[in-house]
Parts: structure tokens; sequence; C-alpha cells
């Protein structure tokens, strides 16, 4: 294998999805997603550190996210980490490196999600807990022998 880019990120949103539409109509939703770890210092005092990671999906989605996930919900993405390049208003090049998700699952309750389940479903055997979407291709290959 001569490399491999790969994020799986577990997480709550810190907004609701952010969609807009490109000039040929297409999806594009925005994220920020923290993940917090916890841990005791040298002194035995419980500590936290919040990590924000913004991710970026696209096409259906895009759609999916904007209608089922809303501030707050504990959901997990996977993907691929890319940096783009862009210019800020005084012409200042500017570096952003965000998470491109392909597959998203929704792990908070039917309760707490609101608006129910997507009607694309990928979960076959998931517990109805589990909603999960997964509308790349760039691994579909690799879920064929996994015992689960």
């Amino acid at each position: 294998m001569s490399s491999l880019n790969k994020v799986m990120i577990i997480g709550r949103l810190g907004a609701d999805p952010d969609v807009r539409y490109t000039q040929s109509n297409t999806a594009v939703a925005n994220m920020s997603v923290a993940t917090t770890d916890r841990y005791k210092d040298r002194n035995g005092e419980l500590q936290e550190k919040t990590e924000w990671h913004r991710v970026v999906v696209w096409n259906r989605l895009a759609e999916i996210c904007q209608q089922y996930l809303k501030k707050g919900s504990l959901v997990y993405f996977e993907g691929k980490l890319e940096t783009r390049e862009w210019e800020d208003k005084e012409g200042q090049k500017r570096y952003t490196t965000e998470v491109k998700a392909f597959n998203m699952q929704m792990l908070d309750s039917r309760g707490d999600q609101g608006g129910g389940s997507p009607q694309q479903n990928s979960g076959g055997g998931k517990p109805a807990s589990a909603q999960s979407v997964n509308l790349g291709d760039d691994f579909d290959d690799m879920d064929d022998d996994l015992p689960f």
C-alpha cells in the first residue's frame, strides 16, 4: 500500500448543518464537530480537551444531514482529510484542512434526532438508534469481509 488517507470521527455538532448549493445545483453541507477527550491529570483531577473538526459533505448526503441533524446531534463521519487554499478579502492566501466525509451515521436515539430516520439506510441489522447513510464509492469494496 502506498498511502492511506482515512478519518473517522464521532462527536457532536456545534451548530445546525449549513447547506449551500453550487452554481450547478450541487448541495454542500459544512458542519463543525466537537470531539472531547477526558482524562485524569497527574493530580488525579478529571480534565477535558475538546477539538473542533470542520466536516464537509456533498450531494444527497448533504441534504440528508440538513434534514436529520441539528446542533448537539451525536454523529459518526468517515472520510478523508483535504486541505484547500483560498484568498481572504485582503488577497492573502489562506489554507483550511477539513474532513471530506462520504459516510455518516446518526448515533442519537430516534427521539433525540427529531424528524425520524432517513429513507436511505444501509444499516441492515443495526439497532434502530444507529441510522447509517453511505453515499461514497471510495471504500465500497472494503465492507465485504468484515465479520459484523
